[in-house]
């Protein structure tokens, strides 16, 4: 009798407890993608899907080093790789390439609070955008600052995405006052444009001492408008391609910045790199967001092999942590056309990629 009493009482709580239980699971998020999810799916159909290798422990850092989201990947004439990472602090590291660590650089510089974008241009300078401090640097081959865009002001705030100290918002439009930029590239004269992404949606020019010459862009999804340029390469001849990321579309500009081409169909870009030669690709990373939101899981992660044109020739990839997949895509360094360096967030990492189209 004393047991079938407690199982009664248990019985009535269970009964009690469960329409609540279930009222919050049904609550959750839901496992239908919406029409701004759905958007990210990429229109190209029947794309060829092109063989590849990631290589597994390709990076040596030293003991007790560790990456954090590696927002950002490079390579030089050298073959030397360069990732910037956020983790307790901004960290930009050199890698020979094997692999091997080489060193840290601008440690603890003031350029450095919330890394977004690492590249390497002709002569071998680095340069760093870093959306916290609203800079772009450049350093020498050797590690010495050369020149500085944009201003990191003296009053601090927190950044929303993760409480790091970043620099206020800074006034719309200015041509030398950036605000979250997120992307550098140069054209053939050695002019530098940066996508100056999450505050300003625009990309501005500047000559190759750091003058101001023009910029493009507000906020909006008409030809010419920005939501977002997230990334941002330049052809030989000059152009100028944006992953124009909430817009799920690449824009093209002429090298005077008006609007060229809109190339809608691969996603949500969110990074962009252009083959150097004279035959050259556009590789973009339809990736999948930092949220990791398994509703995505089934049409986004995907990388597109493109011809300067919009035409697409072929895609590797899909969403995941294990070796081969790619959690978050952020940074793509192409200099060979069939090796490349693919740095995520979530998973923090670099892979190096190997290319196999002929198999």
């Amino acid at each position: 009798m004393k047991r079938s009493g407690a199982g009664g009482l248990l019985a009535a709580a269970l009964a009690l407890i469960a329409p609540a239980f279930a009222g919050a699971q049904s609550s959750g998020p839901s496992l239908t993608p919406t029409p701004a999810q759905l958007a990210q799916k990429a229109k190209a159909q029947g794309v060829p899907e092109i063989p590849y290798d990631s290589i597994p422990n390709f990076f040596k850092l030293p003991a007790g080093l560790y990456f954090g989201e590696v927002m950002g990947v490079a390579t030089n004439s050298k073959g030397h790789i360069f990732t910037f990472t956020r983790s307790a602090a901004t960290r930009l590291f050199e890698f020979d390439q094997n692999g091997k660590y080489v060193r840290e650089i601008g440690g603890g510089s003031y350029g450095f609070v919330f890394a977004h974008a690492v590249r390497v241009d002709r002569d071998d300078n680095i340069w760093t955008v870093d959306e916290g401090s609203n800079t772009a640097v450049k350093f020498d081959p050797q590690g010495r600052v050369l020149l500085v865009i944009g201003r990191r002001p003296s009053a601090p705030t927190a950044l929303p995405e993760s409480g790091a100290g970043r620099a206020p918002a800074a006034p719309a439009a200015q041509p030398y006052l950036l605000d979250r930029p997120t992307d550098i590239a140069w054209d053939p004269q050695g002019n530098i444009f940066i996508s100056d992404g999450y505050g300003n949606s625009r990309v501005v020019k500047y000559d190759k001492e750091g003058r101001f010459l023009g910029s493009v862009g507000e906020k909006g999804s008409a030809p010419g408008q920005l939501d977002l340029p997230h990334g941002l390469q330049v052809d030989n001849a000059g152009n100028v391609y944006v992953a124009d990321r909430t817009n799920n579309r690449i824009q093209v500009f002429t090298n005077d910045l008006k609007p060229k081409a809109i190339y809608d169909n691969v996603g949500q870009p969110w990074t962009l790199c252009i083959t150097p030669g004279p035959h050259q690709y556009i590789y973009s990373s339809n990736s999948f967001p930092d949220q990791n939101n398994s509703v995505l899981a089934g049409f986004t992660g995907e990388i597109y092999k493109m011809e300067l044109d919009g035409k697409v020739v072929g895609r590797f990839g899909k969403p995941g942590k294990q070796l081969g997949q790619f959690s978050t895509t952020h940074g793509i360094d192409c200099r060979n056309e069939n090796q490349l360096y693919i740095s995520e967030i979530t998973s923090w990492r670099v892979q190096k990629i190997v290319l196999r189209p002929g198999r």
